[in-house]
């Protein structure tokens, strides 16, 4: 785990600080409020550093969002690489749907999607941000649509499905469930959304 000298202050020794521990606060801000919504202030309270060592670290605000984006794919939706191993069709569903629903319910993080919350931003800044989200948004998509497309070849989805469709089925459920989350719906009601979905899923 990376330790970043802080620039000294005026006097005194320089401070030491977790720089992934830091990234891990600032994406908890991020996640909460967005990006236009999050202040410096906020950033630099929640990570525990001054406003300097931020930029020493991490650069500027938006790098810094880029980075907890990089922390937040890794950790929090590793789910999504997990599900596409998944010896079957079905199975990436239930282990998404699932994925997702446990990430909703862990009650350890920010209700919702960073990635939903990010490309509402409507700063100038912001532009990079919902470019970066987008292309990630599709890279996922591009994954899954190749792996329906495996389960068709495969037999374990019926003649006729479309791969491109049942991504995108996956990703409306997904972002709808982490919008109910962070709306209040209740842990029973995700579950609900997933089980109903699983339901009329196509093929065995």
């Amino acid at each position: 785990m990376e330790t970043v000298l802080a620039p000294p202050p005026a006097k005194g020794r320089p401070r030491e600080f977790c720089c992934e521990a830091a990234l891990g606060a600032a994406l908890r801000v991020f996640w909460s409020k967005g990006f236009d919504g999050a202040s410096m202030a906020d950033l630099t309270e929640a990570m525990g550093i001054s406003k300097p060592s931020l930029y020493a670290a991490f650069g500027n605000k938006e790098a810094l969002f880029h980075k907890a984006l990089d922390l937040y794919e890794r950790e929090k939706l590793a789910y999504v690489g997990q599900a596409l191993e998944a010896p079957t069709g079905r199975g990436v569903a239930e282990r998404l749907l699932f994925g997702a629903l446990a990430m909703q319910n862990s009650g350890n993080d920010p209700a919702g999607c960073l990635g939903v919350i990010a490309s509402v931003a409507c700063s100038a800044q912001a532009e990079s941000i919902r470019a970066d989200v987008t292309q990630r948004t599709a890279s996922i998509h591009t994954a899954l649509v190749d792996r329906f497309a495996r389960a068709c070849d495969e037999g374990d989805l019926p003649e006729g499905t479309d791969p491109d469709a049942l991504a995108r089925l996956l990703a409306s459920i997904t972002q709808g469930m982490a919008v109910q989350a962070s709306s209040g719906a209740t842990p029973e009601q995700l579950r609900q959304l997933v089980d109903t979905a699983l339901a009329i899923w196509p093929g065995r």
